[in-house]
């Protein structure tokens, strides 16, 4: 996922039971569904249960609302407060919305996990240029070497041309034009 995907990301796009996220309104304003992968499901959960804390503190004291896109607050007037709606990564604090003055908590803000990332390779020492973005062409990059067709990257990317995502398979190519060592086959 890019960043702002995963930020964005409500409890509602979560599926435990089918290993998927779904990914709403990603770039070209299109749903896509991705994997959850099963390792992070208790981790996740865990997360989301100190969210629910948050969430029902937030309730407690009169607030609990989030903005909800595309008119959804008219059509469905308490659906901004309920559990589903609310954020997977919400921010430690709330903000007043300039256009209705209610106080809501927004998600995590991209500025602040792309510190916490930044701090994360310095202590690691990893004498390399990482991003956000790096996890993204490294799911890409394992998928392929793992054999995957480029058509289901494509799908998981959320690429709307291939061509994109054949960018991803020049790492494929070891040196000496793919070819691996006789000396390195037998030691």
């Amino acid at each position: 996922m890019r960043l702002n995907e995963a930020l964005s990301l409500r409890i509602k796009d979560l599926d435990f039971d089918q290993h998927q996220i779904t990914v709403r309104n990603a770039k070209g304003m299109k749903d896509r569904v991705t994997m959850l992968p099963e390792r992070l499901i208790p981790d996740l959960q865990t997360h989301l249960q100190q969210a629910k804390i948050l969430h029902q503190q937030d309730l407690n004291q009169g607030f609990g609302s989030v903005w909800l896109p595309f008119a959804l607050a008219r059509k469905y007037p308490n659906a901004d407060r309920q559990w589903i709606w609310q954020w997977i990564f919400p921010s430690s604090r709330r903000i007043q919305d300039p256009d209705t003055a209610i106080w809501q908590r927004f998600h995590l803000h991209e500025s602040g996990f792309q510190k916490a990332l930044k701090q994360a390779v310095q202590a690691s020492k990893i004498a390399k240029r990482i991003g956000c973005h790096t996890f993204r062409h490294s799911f890409a990059t394992h998928l392929l070497q793992n054999g995957y067709d480029i058509r289901t990257v494509q799908e998981l990317l959320g690429h709307k041309d291939v061509k994109t995502t054949m960018i991803y398979t020049h790492v494929l190519n070891r040196g000496g034009r793919g070819v691996r060592s006789p000396l390195d086959e037998h030691f």
